[in-house]
Order: C-alpha cells, then structure tokens, then sequence
C-alpha cells in the first residue's frame, strides 16, 4: 500500500496506527455494552462491522478510503477484541482460561503469518488483472468474517446476568488503581507496541540495510510470526517433558518465555482472574491497551524517518525493557 499510494514512513505508520487508535476510545465503551446487552450480541457486532471494513476497499483505492476502511477496521477490532475473551471465560467456565487464550493467539499468530504470502501472492499472480491486487487479503478475510459471524449465530451460550448497579466510566478507570491490573496494561501496551512494530518495520530494515525489493522483504513478517507461532506452540514443554540432562531443562525453561508469543495472553488472563467479578471492565481496559499498537508504529515513523530504521528499533526497545521488568513487578504487586 505504501508503494502503490507514494507514503513516507510515517505516512504510511498511520494505517496500522488507526486500527489500534480506536482501541483507546471504544475498549471501556464496549465493557460497559457487554453489561447491558451480553457477551455473545457485541461479539456478532464486531463481526457486522468488521465485514463492512472489508468490503470498503472495493470501492476505491485513494489515501481517504483506505484510511475509511483501517478506521473502521480497527472500530470492529476494538470491540472484537474487548468481548471475545469475556465470552471465551464464560464458555471455559473460569478454567484453563490462560492457556485457550494462547490458543487463540496461535490462531491469531497464523492467520498473520499466511497474510504476507496471500498478499504476495495477490500482487504477483494473476489477480492483479481483475483490480485485486494485494487487496484480496480483504476479500479473503470479508469470508471469514461472514463464516465466523453464522456459526457464532447459530451458536448457543449461555450468559449469568450481571448483577448491581450499572459501572460508570469512572468506575472502569478506577480499576487502574488496581496494581495487577495497572501492570498487566502496561504489558499488553508494550507487547502489542514490538508485535506491530515489528511486523510494520522489520522489511523496511531489511530494504534499508540489505538493498531488498518491497516485495521480497516480505519475508520479514513471515520470518516473525513463524517463530512467533512456534512460541505460542511453547516446544519448551516437549523439553521439559522428555529432558534428562540440565542443558535441555535449561533451554526449555528459557524457551516458556520464548519472544513475544505469550505475553497478551498471561497479561490478559492475570487481570481478568484478579477482578472475577469485573471481567468485562477488565477486559475493555486491558483492550484499551492495544492502543499501544498506535503509539509504538507512530514513534518509530518519525524515529526512522529522522535517523533510519535504527531509530524505530531504539523505540522498540523501551517495550522490551518493560516486559523484562515485568514478572518482577507483578510478584511485588501480590506481595
């Protein structure tokens, strides 16, 4: 998109950034919806509207209707996101919700893995004739949207009603105060902010450092989101189940907190378990977090537009501090 439309770095940072931007205003709305009309109905509403993002792009192809088509990407996103997990608690029954979360992420971790091979695929393959493009990751993704919606329709899940009073925005915020909770949003901002960063940024390092084609640093993602979907299959329980000697416990240890994969899903299942009577507040403020994904790729825009792609990399590594300080903090927390 970045070529076809002329974009700088930090013109084109905007288009992940406004997915995630509407995370910071619709998270917490989307919490106190869940109350009034259940976890399951704001779930089909994100699906309706995520579907009508997808459609958009077809009706043009210009810097307005892209960003359209991102924002209101990101609205369904927000909501997505925010009310799935309650609904994945609430059919789990309260059990094994971290690691179905991590399922979920490794679902997730797959689905951007192929993205760059479709795409590719898209631009270099006979699609182009019929106005495709790269774009048909759209149409691909507008018919897993419309299967996802039906089945979740025909669905039946059953939902306890929500007792007392209504929350307020205030109240919501208020859980901010919360240390465990505080924490595991800073986590998630962070997390999100590398994920996307460097899913955005890395084949720009590479046609920077490497003198590679847009279209062969693809690859980038690819490479990323492997590893990245062999973390969320954590090997290391293969180590620790069969290893006899101490190098192999001790690389499979290392391995439980390989990369990046995992942190969402133990930020997100330590809030919502420290507060089981607000899970849906929780979840939309832990949501609110992904806003992280806006703020990460717009730094490291005007960082590498201003130094190179060694600057965005310098921005990424304050994430990557925190989540080293994180388990730390979390276990001081407790205390």
């Amino acid at each position: 998109m970045q070529k076809d439309l002329t974009l700088t770095d930090a013109e084109a940072s905007i288009f992940p950034s406004m997915v995630f931007f509407w995370f910071l205003i619709f998270s917490v709305p989307t919490g106190m919806l869940m109350n009034k009309i259940g976890r399951k109905k704001t779930v089909l509403l994100s699906l309706v509207v995520t579907i009508l993002s997808l459609m958009i792009p077809f009706f043009g192809n210009n810097y307005g209707v892209m960003l359209t088509s991102f924002a209101l990407l990101g609205i369904g996103n927000a909501l997505m996101q925010t009310s799935l997990n309650p609904l994945v608690s609430t059919v789990m029954g309260g059990g094994n919700l971290a690691s179905t979360l991590t399922f979920g992420q490794f679902i997730k971790a797959m689905a951007s893995l192929l993205a760059p091979s479709l795409a590719m695929w898209g631009a270099t393959a006979a699609i182009p004739t019929l106005g495709l493009n790269w774009r048909v990751l759209f149409a691909i993704f507008f018919v897993v949207g419309i299967f996802s919606a039906v089945l979740l329709a025909v669905t039946p899940i059953h939902e306890e009603k929500i007792e007392g009073k209504p929350t307020t925005f205030a109240g919501c915020f208020k859980l901010l105060g919360v240390p465990i909770v505080l924490l595991s949003f800073l986590g998630i901002m962070c997390h999100v902010g590398i994920d996307v960063g460097t899913n955005t940024f890395a084949p720009k390092i590479l046609v920077e450092r490497l003198k590679m084609s847009v279209e062969d640093a693809t690859i980038a993602p690819t490479i990323y989101f492997t590893f990245r979907t062999i973390g969320c299959l954590t090997l290391s329980m293969c180590g620790m189940f069969f290893g006899t000697e101490k190098w192999i416990l001790y690389t499979a240890i290392a391995l439980v907190g390989y990369g990046n994969s995992n942190i969402f899903s133990m930020c997100f299942a330590t809030a919502l378990e420290s507060m089981p009577q607000k899970q849906n507040e929780v979840s939309g403020l832990m949501i609110m977090g992904l806003f992280g994904g806006t703020i990460f790729p717009l730094l490291m825009g005007f960082a590498s537009d201003a130094v190179g792609q060694a600057g965005a990399v310098a921005v990424m590594a304050i994430g990557v501090i925190y989540l080293f300080t994180y388990i730390k903090q979390l276990k001081a927390a407790e205390v």
